[in-house]
């Protein structure tokens, strides 16, 4: 179908489009995304893209409610919520690995909110040049997320919707998170349910352990990621748990089996997972090294354009295709220059107003940022925003701060803050930079105007910008009171935090990076590359990918069993004849239950921190019978996620 055919047929009923009603919803959901997503990060080191969800919620708001079909204030919302989805994704991923440094005690409420203003700003602003090679012109990227966004928008702003598709999708994701809040508040608050169950021992000499958590969000993120990816993860934790732990606890230990296998997790095993992940987001850039070199050449050759269609102006002839309407160009030199204070500014406090490394810092951000936008939204082109490795892209970008700051012989504590800061700023760009690339793909597909758009997603990133920090401080301190270790305990691990600290304080601090697991890592991604070529040869749907591995090694051997499970569930769902609406039944209800038990995990925290901690209704019980409990809590929700997913099956096969 054509995008003049989807313009002409679907923006005719109305032109509103930057509306209150569509500004307002879109930024309340952008705030609630957001702190969803802190959570989910924290917890599993992994977010989910908010597009889809947000989209049925806004038709659902608009449609229901209001009586109101216009798709493209829909389309305003789902831009708007998105925007502080992966605003949150940039900051969960760096900031609070100098809470796990200890260089900080508790989140700096102005640092955190202006790194995530500043970076998210510029993800946006360096985003918008690229829009017409990268969205317009470009044959290869097929933009998946943003076109099932976008038929989600339709759907929602049909004249005639026989089959119910909005009113089903806003019913799923409502029930889904109402399920997934209610088991979460059982299992954080009253104690009733557990949220793992784990089993470890010593036999033969060595540490043994089997684990895995029961919660519903984990399963959702598996259904959501797909089989490939969700069995890949769970290669990861089986490399790391179950082969190369009994494999380095050889010798006796005065620890428990449970306390023996998760210190050599964190001190040794998950270190394979970092050499894998270099690995991992080196190559990603490097498979897309000729889309971003022909996007980088079209970029500037359409800046060379605009220059002589200025000088001949032919600048409102320009302004006057709707489709084509970009944010004022003055205004986004303005925006930019004072990101780029700001970003200086931020650095020249945090650094102890150290004049050298401040600019050093500076540079290294706004170069690094304006490379990795045009590499996250190419990717987010390929194969989605929620397969984007933002991980290895940011890895990418410490690597290379590390080797500036050294050449430049900084150490200490003041390298670590540069390291760090770079990083923050620069993830928020590529997460923001690839959220906005899909979020104007959609809008181009439903004929939205580009600069509406633009300006969503500004207000978003400067709304969300303002509740990370206490949203962060809320769930750390929270946790602390819980007695789970706070961020970067076993409750909120943050593993890729936990990454970027380690490599900080390895440059930099007295980490001892032990660099021959980190070797392993090297050369287990080297192998995986190697084994993935035969692979793209036959031209296979089963790929083999770096980063999902790696993570699945890095992360506690626990989360990645129900994300499997989740998988299973996804290939389940597809096999039916009407697999295509069947799994988009089954991601919308995945994606309130990941929205459902993160928004509580918040509240819990919440909770925490003003004192009010676990109730452990449990505790006298066996624990036998709440773990059996927990899993048939669990059991019940695959069965109740399968049967929604594929329940309409036959009907729809007939109407088709």
């Amino acid at each position: 179908m054509s995008t003049t055919k989807l313009q002409t047929s679907h923006t005719a009923p109305t032109n509103r489009e930057l509306t209150v009603m569509s500004l307002s919803t879109g930024l309340i959901l952008s705030v609630v995304m957001g702190a969803a997503n802190v959570y989910l990060g924290l917890r599993v080191g992994m977010t989910v893209s908010a597009s889809i969800p947000a989209a049925v919620l806004a038709t659902g708001v608009l449609r229901g409610l209001l009586n109101r079909r216009s798709i493209l204030e829909a389309n305003i919302v789902q831009t708007s919520a998105s925007a502080g989805e992966s605003l949150a994704a940039g900051i969960i991923f760096t900031m609070p690995a100098l809470i796990i440094t200890g260089i900080w005690s508790e989140f700096d409420f102005w640092t955190t909110t202006l790194v995530a203003l500043s970076g998210g700003l510029l993800g946006i602003l360096m985003m918008i040049p690229m829009r017409k090679a990268i969205i317009v012109d470009s044959t290869d990227l097929k933009f998946p997320e943003g076109v099932a966004c976008a038929e989600v928008l339709r759907a929602g702003a049909a004249e005639h919707d026989e089959d119910g598709h909005a009113a089903m999708g806003t019913k799923l994701v409502f029930g889904g998170l109402a399920a997934g809040a209610v088991i979460k508040f059982c299992a954080g608050y009253l104690g009733l349910l557990k949220s793992s169950v784990e089993h470890a021992t010593r036999a033969g000499g060595r540490t043994w352990y089997f684990g895995m958590d029961v919660s519903p969000a984990l399963v959702a993120v598996g259904l959501i990621v797909g089989l490939p990816v969700a069995s890949q993860v769970f290669l990861g934790g089986a490399i790391g748990w179950y082969v190369l732990i009994p494999l380095l606890s050889d010798g006796p230990t005065k620890l428990s089996a449970v306390d023996h296998a998760f210190g050599l997790w964190s001190s040794e095993v998950r270190y394979v997972g970092v050499g894998a992940m270099i690995v991992g987001g080196l190559s990603a850039i490097w498979k897309v090294r000729h889309g971003i070199s022909a996007a980088f050449r079209e970029l500037f050759g359409a800046v060379r354009a605009r220059s002589s269609a200025s000088a001949a102006n032919e600048d409102s002839e320009i302004a006057e295709v709707p489709a084509e309407r970009n944010l004022e160009f003055g205004y986004m030199v303005s925006l930019a220059l004072f990101c780029a204070a700001l970003v200086f500014g931020i650095y020249f406090v945090l650094l102890d107003r150290a004049i050298g490394i401040t600019i050093l810092a500076t540079v290294a951000a706004l170069v690094l940022s304006f490379f990795f936008t045009a590499v996250a939204s190419y990717i987010v082109g390929l194969v989605g925003n929620s397969n984007s490795p933002v991980s290895g892209m940011t890895i990418s970008a410490v690597l290379l701060t590390g080797l500036m700051l050294w050449v430049g012989d900084y150490t200490g504590e003041a390298g670590i803050l540069a390291m760090l800061g770079v990083a923050g700023v620069v993830c928020c760009v590529a997460c923001t930079a690839g959220d906005v690339c899909n979020d104007l793909k959609t809008g181009q597909l439903v004929g939205a105007t580009p600069r509406s758009q633009q300006i969503a997603q500004v207000l978003g990133v400067v709304v969300a910008a303002f509740i990370m920090a206490p949203v962060l401080t809320i769930l750390h301190e929270g946790s602390l009171n819980a007695g789970t270790g706070g961020i970067g305990g076993e409750e909120l691990v943050a593993p890729q935090a936990g990454l970027f600290a380690s490599l900080a304080e390895g440059f930099f601090g007295d980490g001892n990076i032990p660099w021959d697991m980190v070797g392993w890592g090297v050369g287990l991604a080297v192998l995986i590359l190697l084994a993935d070529i035969p692979l793209a040869l036959k031209n296979s749907r089963f790929r083999l990918h770096v980063m999902p591995v790696a993570v699945g090694i890095y992360l506690p051997a626990e989360l990645s069993v129900p994300i499997v499970i989740g998988g299973i569930l996804n290939w389940m769902i597809k096999r039916g004849r009407s697999s295509d609406a069947a799994e988009k039944r089954g991601v919308l209800l995945a994606s309130g239950i990941i929205a459902g038990e993160s928004l509580m995990g918040v509240l819990l925290g919440l909770l925490a921190f003003l004192g009010w901690t676990s109730l452990k209704l449990g505790e006298s019980a066996s624990p036998i019978l709440i773990e059996t409990a927990s899993l048939l809590v669990l059991a019940t929700v695959l069965v109740a996620m399968y049967r929604f997913a594929v329940g309409r099956k036959n009907n729809v096969a007939s109407k088709s």
